[in-house]
């Protein structure tokens, strides 16, 4: 069975914080103590969480900093394949006695 790719944090936020308890942005913006424009990009997945959001966020809504964090790496790695190969770096060895040196990276 495939994994389903992880949902951004904020749409948790949006749809597991706010929604059941009737927040609007601006509302939520408020709890949080957070410029509505930060809070709707985050609902948006158009921003990450950021550490100081995270415990804005365990504060608010429960859980840890760490567990929202752990959410927005996850949703972070699962969207990584474009940048993987668009970044062209050689792994660097060093010998020992000799300066470090470039060797090709496989896989």
């Amino acid at each position: 069975m495939a994994m389903k790719d992880p949902v951004h944090p904020g749409v948790i936020v949006r749809e597991d914080c706010m929604q059941p308890l009737n927040l609007s942005v601006t509302e939520c913006a408020k709890v949080l103590g957070v410029a509505r424009q930060t809070l709707s990009n985050l609902v948006n997945a158009k921003a990450s969480v950021s550490v100081e959001m995270a415990y804005r966020l365990s504060k608010a809504f429960g859980s840890t900093p760490r567990t929202w964090l752990g959410m927005q790496l996850a949703f972070d790695l699962a969207h990584t394949q474009e940048l993987e190969e668009k970044i062209k770096v050689k792994r660097v060895s060093v010998e020992r006695g000799s300066k470090a040196r470039t060797t090709p990276q496989s896989g």
